[in-house]
This record gives C-alpha cells, structure tokens and sequence, in this order.
C-alpha cells in the first residue's frame, strides 16, 4: 500500500494519488472532517481542506501533478511514477480515486496515467505497456464490503498461527469445515460453443430438489462429509463433529465459517461436553476465501451436475460417489491447500 504518512517525501505522482485518495474518502463519508481525514491519510488539516475546496472547484483535474516535460526516445514513463501507478491500481479501486468504475480497464488505466504523469495513451498502447510490465486481463475475485480488514489480519498474523501451534502441542488435527448445496434447477457449468445468435440449449430435469453437503478437510489430504437432504441444523452439525472425532482418532481442532448455526447455544453446548475431543474457532466474517474447504465445495459443483439428476436420491448417491472418490485421492486434497489465498494455512 502507498504509504500516506509524510506526504511530503513522496514524489509529484505519489502525492496526486494522496491527494485523490483523500478527496474520494470525504465525498464517500468514509471520513467526515477534515481533521479526520488528516489522521487516517498523515497529512495536515489544512492540505485536506485546500485539496476539498480545489475539487469542488473545480473537479480532479485541479488535483492533478504538475506535467513535467518528458525528452528522449523510449519508455515516457519513469520507474519512480510506474511504481506509483502499479501501487495505486493494486491499493485502490478506479472509484476510490475519482476515475471511474470498479474496475481497471484500458480506458481507465490510461486515465490514470494521464492525471498522474500527464502522458496519454491510446487504450491499445495501455494494453501493451501493462503486458509489458507483466499485467495480464483477469476475472476479480469477489470480496463481500462488510469483510473488515483488520479481523482478517489479525486472523492471519495472531489467531490461526495460535490454533496451529496449539495443535501441534497437542498432537491434534485442523480441519477445515464448510457447508454447500447442490440444486437441479442449477444451470449445467461451463460454456459450449454454438454459432452466434443461437444460444445452445442442454436437456435437464424441470423437478427442483436440492442436498446439502458438510465436509471437513485437513491438510494432509484427510477428507469427512456427510450428505444429507434436509435443513442444516445443529443436531445436524454435532453430529458430523462428533463422527468427525471418532474417524480422526484424535483431539480435532475444527475451523468453520460464522454461521449461525455454528454459534448456537445448542452447539455451545455440545462443545463444552466435549472439550477434549473437539474444539471450534470461527473465521472472521464475510471471508470464504481463507476456508480451503470452500475449493472443495467449487470441486464438487464443477464434477457433480445436479441438472441431471433424476432425483434428490440419485443427486445425493453422486455426490457420494465424488467425495469418496476425492477420498482416496489425498494428494487431490492437499493440492486445495496450495491455492493463493489458502496457503497461509501450510505456514
């Protein structure tokens, strides 16, 4: 992240993303004065209010660096100003700085090289500098607003590495639980190619019925479920734990999402009668993408088409069939713990 304290220190196009960043946190209300906007972005009272006054002046053009004039063939972009933009689009959304949508597009990319640097592009030109410079077009990983950070970096730095070690203590296993369902009325996944204007059709079953998976994985390719057609309840979770348990041969220690469920008095309960066998902790909120057992939830999906099954039987006999296959495949299992986001959990 672009360090914020000290804005002085920064050069003409670290400075303008301050200036932006700023700005946008004041029209957004994430801050609403200017004294508390110099405490979170470590600038004075008195830039933010010359900067506000500035932009409703006359927009963020009026925040812009100074141009300085450029001499010479090759790369217009220096590698002080590059790092600046690389920082701002990996820090920031096109929204948080004044420019545009959510996300970075050729269009927008040029646009923020052009208030930061004052070099235009064309959007075919952005296209070849960002390959260039190692940046290629990709789908967004979703993250819901409510996520807040700060939980989860705590979760990364304190929480986890705490179960770790205690589980390491006491010769215990960490699983990692989670809960999906699978429903006919899905859409089949993936695309089939078809000749413009004629969208393919694929023949599925109009019944709609639906079954719910719990599962558990542990990082050495260990996998626990149970399939089942009714609700999720806590009968229904105490008891996957209590089989859980009994297979591991040992003290388990079982990371879940902040379900309500998972936070009922009824599981409360359950846990303090069996604090020596299995002990719960809950992630931060909104965060399945630190839960490995969410990839084996996407596995699932991805093999196991419900649009045609016949029956919520037969849906349930191949969702059996697929995990117990994912079983005997340990190593299948361990490679979900090798995925970016989860692979704090091999540390």
């Amino acid at each position: 992240m672009i360090e914020l304290g000290g804005a002085r220190g920064l050069g003409p196009a670290a400075q303008e993303v301050v200036r932006l960043r700023v700005v946008a946190a004041l029209e957004s209300g994430q801050v609403r004065t200017y004294r508390r906007a110099a405490e979170v972005f470590g600038v004075s009272e008195r830039s933010v209010g010359t900067w506000w006054r500035k932009y409703q002046a006359a927009g963020r053009e009026a925040l812009a660096a100074p141009v300085k004039a450029r001499t010479g063939p090759g790369e217009l972009i220096g590698p002080e100003d590059r790092a600046v933009l690389f920082r701002a689009m990996a820090d920031y959304t096109p929204e948080q700085l004044l420019i545009g949508g959510p996300l970075w597009t050729r269009a927008l990319v040029a646009e923020l090289i052009r208030m930061v640097t004052g070099v235009t592009m064309t959007e075919q030109g952005v296209g070849k500098w960002l390959r260039r410079h190692g940046f290629t077009p990709q789908r967004p990983a979703r993250r819901s607003y409510r996520q807040q950070q700060e939980k989860v970096s705590a979760w990364l730095e304190e929480e986890y590495p705490a179960i770790a070690a205690r589980a390491k203590a006491e010769n215990a296993v960490v699983a990692w639980t989670d809960q999906c369902g699978l429903r006919s009325d899905t859409a089949p996944p993936g695309r089939s190619w078809a000749p413009t204007g004629q969208t393919p059709t694929v023949k599925v079953n109009g019944r709609r019925f639906r079954v719910n998976i719990m599962s558990a994985i542990a990082s050495r390719g260990s996998l626990w479920f149970t399939v089942f057609t009714g609700k999720f309840t806590a009968k229904v979770f105490t008891a996957f734990l209590d089989r859980l348990a009994r297979q591991a041969g040992r003290k388990v220690h079982v990371i879940a999402d902040r379900h309500p469920v998972h936070r009922s008095k009824a599981v409360r309960a359950w846990l303090a009668d069996n604090t020596e066998r299995i002990e719960l902790h809950l992630m931060p909120g909104y965060s399945p993408e630190l839960n490995p057992d969410e990839i084996l939830n996407a596995d699932l999906k991805h093999h196991v088409h419900a649009a045609r099954a016949t029956s919520a039987d037969d849906l349930a006999r191949e969702t059996r069939r697929f995990l117990h296959r994912r079983q005997r495949q340990p190593r299948r299992v361990q490679g979900y713990f090798h995925a970016r986001h989860v692979r704090y959990t091999l540390e």
